[in-house]
């Protein structure tokens, strides 16, 4: 597996190659990270998995400073399932001078996660453009898990014509369902027999759809009370269409749940989708 840091040296390297795959994280891989190089590496002869703890999409009072950094780790793992590159620029490689040419998503990139992190997409979709102009992808694997990630970057994707295919991978989870994600560290060991009730709390709204009940407004509310009783600070549990994340309107049948919410100090994420009858 080959390490390289540089633009200049990635752009070298790339030259002439005609199928790549890019995998973009932050690091801190785990067997969520990996389902996804796997398939990447299913998707073209040579994948490009990107390191970088992107700053601007941390906001005021995140965790920027804390979040896991575990580099050598992380190339232990990816080189074990055959991953071809890890790019993994610094700072003055990605911002080499002050950010002010921003990419603005749109509307719904204020909602849901927007909400509670306000700018977070607006630098999600600058980071992830300028790994793209960057690594030159011919296809890019994002997780279902970051379900709002995944639509706003495929609508980008499509809107600016980028010849880009955007993969999206199933939520890889823990043996009780509690989705990966590098911030479960942070979930005491009491937390963690908790943590896995957000997903519960999603099945019981799917389960409801599944059997015809569209009370929406209903079963939103009566997730987040049950959270709420055992602790939970709620920013929200919905159910939105796939496609533009709005709210159902009669006959709608291609919906996802989406739920936030905080256990102690951790902010954990979750999704499901559902087919409506």
């Amino acid at each position: 597996m080959e390490l390289i840091e540089t633009i200049d040296e990635l752009r070298k390297r790339l030259s002439g190659e005609r199928n790549v795959s890019c995998v973009p994280t932050m690091g801190n891989i785990h067997d969520g990270h990996l389902s996804l190089v796997k398939i990447a590496l299913e998707n073209a002869p040579l994948t490009v998995t990107t390191i970088f703890v992107n700053r601007l999409q941390f906001g005021q009072g995140e965790d920027f400073e804390r979040y896991p950094r575990t580099f050598e780790e992380d190339c232990a793992k990816l080189e074990a399932i055959g991953n071809s590159i890890v790019f993994h620029p610094d700072e003055t490689q990605m911002y080499p001078e002050a950010q002010e040419f921003y990419i603005d998503p749109p509307k719904v990139a204020r909602k849901l996660e927007g909400r509670f992190r306000p700018g977070h997409f607006r630098a999600v979709c600058t980071v992830v453009s300028k790994l793209f102009n960057m690594v030159q992808p011919q296809s890019a694997v994002f997780g279902k898990k970051d379900y709002q990630q995944l639509a706003i970057i495929r609508d980008m994707v499509d809107q600016f014509a980028l010849p880009i295919r955007i993969v999206p991978a199933e939520t890889v989870r823990a043996d009780d369902g509690l989705a990966l994600s590098s911030r479960n560290r942070y979930l005491s060991p009491e937390e963690r027999q908790e943590a896995p009730r957000l997903r519960e709390a999603i099945v019981q709204i799917r389960d409801a759809i599944v059997e015809g009940d569209r009370k929406f407004v209903a079963m939103e509310y009566a997730a987040g009370a049950l959270l709420s009783r055992h602790g939970w600070n709620v920013d929200y549990v919905v159910v939105r269409t796939r496609r533009g994340l709005r709210r159902p309107a009669p006959g709608d049948s291609d919906l996802v749940i989406l739920g936030a919410a905080t256990l102690g100090v951790t902010r954990l994420i979750d999704n499901l989708e559902v087919d409506a009858p």
